[in-house]
């Protein structure tokens, strides 16, 4: 609240108002005339405490409408949110506010796919793995187990090369591919790449099938992968676990016309 403000609302407590009569005369929230007139009596004023941080310019409930946002629609900028949200006091808020906000909920603002810049080299790289790999057939090509983990640790939290070892790597594909002796194939995401994860996979005699830096994704289950992700962020309300998620998977599954699973299967072979 502006320092006027403040001296107003202690001054209509002084002379006997109740607390929500003044918070109604000067349009704010309940718990702020509670906590000024708390303050007041704890340090005598009506001044805040020195500090060196900015004003937090949303509020609340504010903070948790920009996080919903963002969890329904994974490609928004955070541009945008910023010119849809007005601040306290009437005050418009930045685009790096929206990513502060997202950041404390360990979310992330993303920005448009402006496609992949191809050196020299990369396309050297691309052609080459083309042409070691033209000639494999069927069989060899049924030994590699494509993965793509799904974007619900976007929702859950960031996906790091410890969670992707610890909740993907050693649960699931592990023991999968033990199980039919495959290949692993995986791209060059940082938490693919990293340490610990490339000597796990060395630890585990995992072969893993090499990909050259800046490679499209040629896994034919991304498409419906994509689908899926993008109904089931539509999903009201928003799943907020592990298993809720999956509830909506699954019924979002049942959804997809019949063509597109025929040509997913016809791909793939």
């Amino acid at each position: 609240m502006p320092q006027v403000l403040r001296e107003c609302a202690i001054g209509m407590l002084t002379v006997g108002m109740s607390t929500r009569a003044v918070d109604c005369e000067l349009n704010v929230h309940f718990c702020t005339i509670s906590h000024l007139q708390r303050h007041f009596r704890e340090f005598g004023s009506t001044s805040n405490r020195p500090h060196n941080r900015r004003p937090r310019v949303t509020t609340p409930a504010q903070d948790l409408h920009i996080q919903h946002l963002h969890l329904q629609d994974c490609l928004r900028r955070a541009t945008r949110t910023a010119a849809a949200t007005i601040g306290l006091h009437n005050q418009r808020i930045s685009a790096q506010t929206v990513r502060n906000r997202l950041r404390e909920a360990h979310l992330h603002a993303r920005h448009p796919h402006r496609g992949l810049y191809l050196t020299a080299v990369r396309r050297r790289n691309r052609l080459e793995w083309a042409n070691a790999h033209i000639r494999w057939h069927l069989p060899l090509w049924r030994g590699i187990l494509f993965t793509d983990e799904s974007r619900v640790h976007f929702i859950f939290g960031i996906l790091n090369a410890q969670r992707y070892r610890d909740e993907i790597l050693r649960p699931i594909v592990l023991p999968f591919i033990h199980d039919h002796h495959l290949m692993l194939q995986h791209d060059n995401a940082r938490p693919h790449v990293a340490r610990i994860c490339t000597q796990f996979l060395e630890a585990e005699n995992i072969p893993v099938l090499a990909w050259p830096a800046y490679s499209p994704d040629m896994s034919p289950i991304e498409h419906v992968w994509d689908a899926l992700d993008r109904h089931t962020r539509q999903c009201v309300p928003v799943p907020a676990n592990i298993q809720q998620f999956r509830t909506a998977i699954e019924e979002e599954w049942t959804n997809i016309p019949q063509a597109t699973i025929n040509n997913l299967i016809n791909s793939m072979r």
